[in-house]
Order: structure tokens, then sequence, then C-alpha cells
């Protein structure tokens, strides 16, 4: 479970651990990760927390293997950690935005798959479950690099589902609107942006990282096992209403 440390990585992780799963906590900063650790302990689960940067491959490496000494093998991986350093017009990026969102967000994501693709053949399948975005279905204004990498996501989920199909690994994506995150802050907490968003919002509300906990709990769980290289979208209606104007 990457970006494990809060927001929708959190809840996942929670939910995952009380359906019965031992869980491999995984982002920068080990504090944040030893209290969502404590927190699952608390609630008697079992979780390892393993400070790990989705841009580096030897982490990446790394981290797989402490997920296999620690529990025999790796069922169910969870793409979630993601970085977006830039918003506004896509023209205005620098070269350096452009290659941390494509080396956490793509790159890293393909990366941990291919390290754990051998663990699950061995087991005799698993899930994968990768974090996408309206945002890789519909262009959002301000993130264009983000939505850029999280189409790169969702084509690496199909490619992935037709790949792994006959090794039993089901392979499948999430795509969020408008989560309420310390990530996505800027667009839930400021007016000018949320205010429009929410008058066309069918549901009326932004989502709760609780809103994709439980369907990440699906897709992980044998009740998904027809289910590959699908992109559920979770976002209140927002991309089936209307664009402004």
């Amino acid at each position: 479970m990457t970006g494990g440390s809060r927001g929708i990585g959190r809840a996942i992780a929670l939910t995952l651990s009380d359906a019965g799963a031992r869980v491999v906590l995984a982002s920068r900063k080990q504090q944040g990760l030893e209290a969502v650790a404590a927190e699952i302990a608390d609630r008697g689960g079992e979780a390892l927390a393993v400070a790990a940067h989705m841009g580096d491959e030897d982490t990446i490496g790394a981290l797989v293997q402490r997920a296999v000494d620690a529990f025999g093998g790796v069922d169910i991986l969870v793409n979630n950690a993601a970085t977006n350093p830039h918003f506004g017009a896509l023209t205005t990026a620098t070269t350096s935005q452009w290659d941390k969102i494509m080396q956490v967000n793509l790159r890293g994501a393909f990366w941990l798959c291919h390290q754990v693709i051998p663990v699950m053949q061995q087991r005799g399948g698993g899930k994968i479950i990768n974090m996408a975005s309206v945002a890789g279905i519909r262009p959002q204004p301000g993130m264009g690099i983000y939505g850029i990498s999280k189409a790169g996501i969702i084509m690496l989920t199909q490619v992935l589902a037709v790949e792994l199909g006959p090794f039993n690994i089901q392979v499948n994506a999430i795509a969020p609107g408008v989560i309420k995150t310390r990530f996505s802050q800027v667009l839930w907490q400021t007016p000018h942006i949320a205010d429009p968003l929410l008058e066309r919002l069918p549901k009326g509300r932004f989502g709760e990282p609780e809103d994709i906990a439980d369907l990440a709990l699906y897709l992980a769980s044998s009740a998904s096992d027809y289910v590959t290289g699908s992109v559920f979208v979770v976002d209140g209606g927002m991309t089936v209403t209307p664009p402004f104007g």
C-alpha cells in the first residue's frame, strides 16, 4: 500500500486491515506510517511501516523484499502514491516538474508492479489496484501533467490486465474525483474553484477517503475475480455532467 500515511491510502489500509489483510504501509516519511500502523494495531490488525520513495527503484525493490520477508509474499498491491508539484497551464511547467510527476506517479507505479508480479505468480495470483484520477479521463483545469500521468496509469492498468490474466492476476484502476484529502485541498478549500464544482456535482458533495476505500476492498477481494482491466470512476457524477459554459 503506497501513499499509506494519510488520505485515501490511510483509509484503504484501515479498510483492508479490518477485513483481515496484513498490511505493508509505504510512503516517504516513517513517522506518518507509524501512526497509521498504530491505528491498525489498536483495531486488532497487523501492519508493517516501511519508508520508501516511489521515484527510487532501489527503494522499491527493498520495499517488496521487506513485505516478502515479513509476510511470506504479496497478494494485493495498491499503487496509491502520487505527487503534483505543478498547478497551472501545461506550458508553464518546468522540466523538473514534469519529470517528478512522471517519475513518482507513473514510473514508480510500473516499477512496483514489475517487482511484485513475480511474487504474485509464485503464489498463484493476486490483485493490483492502481489509483488513477478523473483528470486522466477528462482534462481538468490546472492539472495537465498530473492528468497525463494518470492517463498513463489507466493504460498501464489495461496492458497489465491483458498480460497478467493468464497468471490469475487481476489489474484494475480507481479514478477518484475530488476527494477531501490534504493532497487535493486546493480544489475543495478554494472557494472560486470549489463552489462551481459543487454546483455541478449530482451528489452535491465532495468525496471522502472512505468512498474510495470501500471500492478498493471489493477489488482486493475474491468478489472481483472476474473483473480486470476496468477503470472505476468514483466522482459523485462529476464526469457525466455537462461542461461549463
